[in-house]
């Protein structure tokens, strides 16, 4: 069974979709968009609409809040190719605060040539805040793009200190 929460933010509301406690999906669209972008057998799975997903809402909460380190703790899973699945992990590596170029994140995913690749992954990226493609930019500093517009990857790195 899945939950499916939501949660208010500063910059929208959070959409967020779980099995027990790990979070499969969270974005600023709606359920029906990260649904369909699921495992299949995720998106076959009856799900259930939840006041909050237990440790997720609460850790995602303490971010917002201010415990930028908050989000280490919460586990994760999405669908994606091995390179993919590298760029992700290399993004959690990204401390609040600092952020990374496509290049450089290319580079920690074990493909340095690999940069369009590396915009893909985070184009695709279907866990947005824990999974932080809001932390890569681009070479010389641009903020790039981001799936929920540049005002809300703004407000993120403003909130983690990394843009003054």
């Amino acid at each position: 069974m899945l939950s499916r929460s939501t949660l208010k933010t500063p910059i929208g509301t959070l959409f967020l979709i779980s099995h027990e406690h790990m979070l499969l999906a969270s974005g600023f669209s709606n359920f029906k968009e990260l649904s369909n972008q699921l495992e299949v057998e995720d998106q076959v799975r009856d799900s259930k609409e939840v006041k909050r997903i237990p440790i997720v809402s609460d850790l995602i909460e303490d971010y917002l809040q201010g415990d930028l380190k908050a989000l280490d703790g919460i586990s994760v899973r999405q669908p994606g190719e091995r390179f993919s699945q590298s760029a992700w992990k290399a993004m959690r590596k990204v401390s609040p605060g600092k952020t990374i170029s496509y290049g450089e994140l290319a580079k920690k995913a074990g493909s340095p040539d690999a940069v369009r690749a590396a915009g893909s992954a985070c184009a695709r990226n279907l866990i947005a805040l824990v999974v932080p493609c809001h932390r890569i930019v681009k070479t010389g500093g641009a903020l790039g793009n981001y799936a929920y517009g540049l005002d809300v990857k703004e407000w993120l790195l403003r909130h983690e200190g990394a843009l003054k």
